[in-house]
């Protein structure tokens, strides 16, 4: 069982071997190479095959041997054979190697044998350059950048939905969690809402309990009321308080009645409380969060006040303070025996509520007795505007990065491919000798009369394995074209002259092909 994925493997890799072998057997058959020796043609062919075995593990060796391979039949880089194969590993190089250094180097490395190679051994070293550098761009890497393309594709896709997942799980928690801190938010609003309104029925207890004229029964149930009211009031704090954290922000729900009443409603209850406004009506909002939160301060320090300090006077003082509101709530020394019960949480929450719309909190000692302060603006700033952030997301970005060295790479391509396609149709129409100005020369003409039909290039690469005869000994021979067609193979004129200049012999080497159109008249000519 091991093995079966490398079988489902083999397949689609004899399939790839074919496709790049194909050129490599036919281009020479259709006329678009020079012909190759059977034992070269086997090794390449067997050199692609190396190279297809180990392109998924290896893609950076596989590419290597088709360079070389490249390398070895041109020292341009480029052949109809084993260009297919050198283009379509470089885009396997891309999609299946990690790193883009090692194929830097090799592309280096490629570029630095070329140019050795062209530099020793080629007949024409400036277009055979650009050739190999167009190749090199437009051949390797303009495919390597698009295998990377596709692998940063297929790896932000996966990310993409991996993400996806995480943040709809992390979606779930959240809403759990805001479900969970809303029903707290609900235990503690009701929290303070139930002890304010206990603290005021124990205050009202207490007066009945002190009221002159009442049955001692009934004094005793008044006292007893008061203690139950102080009693639920503790465990109501100490139940709600475990759901609640410290630094919590106490809910800001509209509380259905003013500061003033709030004072007016604990006053009638029996609570020793006063009202100092200053600044006159205007001195309070109306409405919004500093209402509220006003509210909520005035409260709680009215609900401690009534447990902790049963007795003493307190005083609610409300002053407004250019942009800001500040309310202070003071209590005397008790004069009773207040609730044993520890201080909780409320005033934390208080604090943290105050401070997080930009005011300040204070809350301790003060005389012989305790206070509560808070100033609280009317009108809350505006968060700052966030620094713009970059529009791309990653994939957008790593997306862009890949396109520009894709265009950089396309665009240099294209112009050393032009640039050298330029240069071979220059010096391939510029070495065209005319068959009749061919056929008007005659041997032992001297060398300015053959000079003045003579074209003014020469066949820097001619084909001379496809000679008919050895040139003669002691000459020095020159090759031209029969015609300026390009891209394909076309027959070729050689002349050689000895050491005074006079023409000695003319041949014709005959194009590659099956085809002998023609031949006939050409070899009349020769004669």
């Amino acid at each position: 069982m091991p093995r079966l994925p490398e079988r489902r493997r083999a397949g689609p890799a004899c399939l790839l071997w074919a496709v790049l072998a194909l050129p490599a057997l036919t281009a020479d058959r259709l006329g678009l190479n020079e012909p190759r020796a059977a034992w070269w043609l086997a090794a390449g062919v067997a050199v692609l095959a190396v190279a297809v075995g180990v392109s998924r593990r290896r893609p950076l060796t596989a590419f290597a041997l088709t360079a070389a391979l490249s390398l070895a039949d041109a020292p341009a880089l480029f052949t109809v054979a084993y260009g297919p194969a050198l283009g379509i590993l470089a885009l396997l190089l891309g999609l299946r190697a990690a790193g883009a250094r090692p194929a830097a180097v090799c592309f280096a490395s490629v570029a630095g044998a070329g140019t050795a190679k062209i530099a020793l051994t080629g007949v024409d070293p400036a277009p055979e350059f650009l050739v190999m550098t167009g190749t090199l761009l437009f051949g390797c890497v303009f495919p390597w950048l698009c295998g990377r393309y596709w692998r940063q594709s297929r790896e932000l896709a996966e990310a993409g939905w991996l993400r996806a997942a995480r943040l709809e799980d992390e979606q779930r928690h959240a809403e759990e969690r805001a479900r969970l801190r809303e029903r707290a938010r609900i235990a503690q609003d009701m929290h303070d809402s139930l002890g304010h309104e206990l603290s005021l029925i124990a205050l009202r207890a207490g007066a009945l309990q002190v009221a002159p004229g009442l049955a001692d029964e009934h004094r005793a149930a008044a006292a007893d009321l008061r203690s139950a009211a102080a009693d639920a009031t503790d465990r109501l704090h100490r139940i709600i308080g475990v759901l609640r954290e410290d630094d919590e922000p106490v809910p800001l729900t509209p509380a259905g009645e003013t500061v003033e009443q709030l004072v007016a409603r604990a006053a009638e209850s029996g609570l020793a409380v006063r009202w100092e406004p200053s600044g006159g009506p205007a001195a309070l909002p109306s409405g919004g969060v500093a209402e509220r939160l006003l509210h909520r301060v005035v409260r709680e320090a009215l609900t401690n006040a009534a447990r902790h300090a049963p007795g003493a006077p307190v005083a609610v003082a409300v002053a407004r303070h250019g942009p800001d509101v500040v309310v202070t709530v003071t209590n005397q020394r008790a004069t009773e025996a207040g609730s044993r019960s520890s201080g909780g949480s409320g005033l934390l929450g208080l604090r943290a509520a105050v401070t997080a719309v930009g005011g300040a909190f204070e809350a301790g000692p003060h005389g012989e007795g305790f206070r509560v302060r808070a100033r609280v603006p009317v009108r809350q700033a505006r968060p700052a505007p966030r620094e713009a952030r970059p529009a791309a997301f990653p994939l957008t970005r790593a997306r862009r990065r890949v396109a520009l060295g894709l265009g950089a790479a396309a665009g240099a391509g294209a112009v050393l491919v032009g640039a050298a396609f330029g240069w071979y149709a220059y010096t391939e129409t510029r070495s065209v000798l005319e068959p009749s100005a061919y056929a008007g020369l005659r041997p032992g003409a001297p060398a300015g009369e053959v000079a003045r039909v003579l074209p003014e290039r020469e066949v820097r690469d001619p084909p001379t394995d496809r000679a008919p005869a050895p040139p003669p000994a002691g000459t020095t021979c020159r090759y031209y074209r029969s015609s300026g067609e390009l891209l394909v193979s076309v027959d070729h004129f050689r002349l050689c002259f000895d050491d005074k200049g006079r023409l000695v012999a003319k041949d014709v080497i005959p194009r590659v092909g099956p085809s002998g159109e023609g031949r006939e008249e050409l070899g009349e000519m020769s004669r």
